[in-house]
């Protein structure tokens, strides 16, 4: 009788809702999954969900990704899962008000959040990946890495890190030619529980037209991801946008996002 091969692995952050937890169903069907976040109840309601209808064998970490002590302990469980081959770098959140009007703490947060952590996850990831030579990373950023506006500056300046640092990892690999890929995912405005969590309206920020769904996006990243693509912008309005306003003059540019989030 023939012996089915193990699965892969693919590791998400942020798993617990929204874009990260779209992840974890579209995956589970081909892959097992380390699903991390702080919230271990979402978490494990989630694994259940899942599990019993793809056959993913599915493990739960919880951890603040925001701290040294939760990146080292998901550091440490990458370093000794030899099926690993995706990493899904989607923890984050934002904040809303201006740089000086509000606490700084949760600032710092949020830097830590998306700069230190996707650095170290990566570097970690593709430590083991590139001997492979195979696998991939995808980053969860934003349109705002492209269209930045008052009252959300650590947000666009943090994705416009992740962008940025996304794409020089793509030249090195091209420039050992190996087969890992990597992806900067940029949504736009996606129904979730960010909005929530930051204390935005989202009647507020765009027309209905603009907002996608969290399963949309996921669908999106992995087709590109698949066709080996750095960037991924789901909604042909977002594509749009996003191809215009990189064309504009930054104050232009400016002007056009303050309303986005």
């Amino acid at each position: 009788m023939a012996v089915s091969s193990p699965r892969p692995l693919a590791v998400i952050t942020g798993a617990s809702s929204g874009i990260g937890a779209n992840f974890a169903r579209h995956l589970a069907p081909r892959y097992d999954l380390v699903l991390v976040a702080r919230r271990q109840d979402k978490l494990y309601q989630l694994a259940r969900e899942i599990s019993p209808s793809t056959g993913a064998k599915i493990d739960v970490l919880a951890a603040d990704l925001s701290t040294d002590e939760g990146i080292a302990l998901l550091e440490a469980r990458l370093a000794v899962e030899t099926r690993f081959e995706l990493l899904v770098n989607n923890a984050g959140f934002g904040t809303k008000g201006f740089l000086w009007e509000t606490a700084f703490e949760p600032q710092l947060e949020m830097h830590r959040l998306h700069v230190t952590a996707t650095l170290r996850l990566c570097n970690t990831a593709l430590r083991l990946l590139v001997p492979k030579n195979r696998g991939g990373i995808v980053n969860v950023a934003s349109v705002a890495s492209f269209i930045r506006g008052a009252g959300s500056v650590g947000y666009a300046a943090t994705k416009t890190w992740m962008t940025a640092f996304t794409e020089g990892l793509y030249l090195e690999l091209k420039a050992r030619k190996s087969a890992v890929a990597v992806q900067a995912l940029c949504p736009g405005f996606t129904y979730s529980e960010f909005h929530d969590v930051a204390a935005i309206d989202r009647e507020s920020r765009a027309p209905r037209s603009l907002w996608l769904t969290a399963d949309a996006v996921v669908a999106r990243s992995l087709a590109d991801l698949a066709r080996g693509k750095l960037y991924s912008v789901p909604g042909w309005r977002y594509r749009l946008i996003v191809f215009f306003a990189t064309k504009l003059p930054w104050r232009w540019r400016g002007a056009q996002g303050g309303r986005r989030g």
